[in-house]
């Protein structure tokens, strides 16, 4: 099996990979692991990869244009399909981690910052996957956690094959799309109210975003969170606005 990850740290994912049953899938030649650095595929002498996020806020978003070129480059080298590593993913569990193993090959995109441009996820990635309720300072761990549970199912990994079948298993929302330079990407816009730099609507448009977002992906941690009549408010206008979104697409 192949993995190629995406990170702005190769050596680090590289470093993991020679220790431990990872390691010796490696050096048996079972588990191919590959790593590609979008600062390889910049086109400034600072080799730039993050912007300032628009509508405001702390942090750098990652760049749609590095990310980009640099998982084009894995895919026409023969990379598998783009798994994102990301809270907003479906949790990681043993049976998903069974089905990897025995599926293809994988591209696992490891984020910085505060997150990467919306548009990039939306046109590149084919799936998100979590690993847990927590947040990470990037995405290597979280993608190398992917491939060390993967690996030890692969056939002749490990030692004993019985070791694997007798294994055993923040305001409570998930956030809302993030989105820097340019303003368009291949027809797709920035939101117009991120743009207008009124910040009690930005602020209105990102909780309304991730109700909306925590509703649709994670029902469980909403039934959770402490919102309140406003939010509830929020909500309702958002899951309007989805309504009449897919009215409009079957028309």
């Amino acid at each position: 099996m192949r993995i190629d990850v995406v990170s702005l740290f190769p050596e680090w994912v590289a470093g993991i990979g020679r220790y431990g049953v990872l390691g010796r899938a490696v050096e048996r030649k079972l588990l191919d692991l590959r790593t590609w650095n979008p600062r390889d595929y910049t086109e400034d002498r600072h080799r730039t990869v993050d912007d300032r996020p628009y509508g405001g806020g702390p942090g750098m978003i990652m760049k749609v244009e590095p990310i980009r070129r640099a998982i084009h480059a894995a895919r026409a080298d023969g990379a598998g399909r783009v798994i994102h590593l990301s809270p907003q993913g479906r949790r990681l569990d043993q049976a998903a981690v069974g089905r990897f193993a025995a599926g293809g090959d994988l591209t696992l995109l490891a984020g910085r910052y505060e997150g990467i441009d919306e548009r990039l996820i939306e046109l590149e990635v084919d799936e998100e996957w979590s690993i847990g309720d927590y947040v990470l300072s990037g995405g290597e761990l979280a993608a190398m956690v992917m491939v060390d549970a993967i690996a030890r199912l692969l056939p002749g990994v490990l030692g004993d094959s019985e070791s694997a079948e007798q294994d055993s298993f923040q305001d409570g929302l998930l956030d809302c799309p993030h989105y820097t330079r340019p303003e368009v990407v291949d027809g797709l816009t920035v939101p117009g109210v991120l743009l207008q730099g009124h910040h009690a609507e930005i602020a209105r448009w990102r909780r309304k975003q991730s109700l909306g977002r925590t509703w649709e992906r994670r029902p469980d941690l909403l039934q959770k969170a402490a919102i309140s009549e406003a939010d509830r408010g929020l909500l309702d206008e958002y899951l309007a606005e989805r309504a009449a979104a897919e009215a409009v697409r079957k028309d």
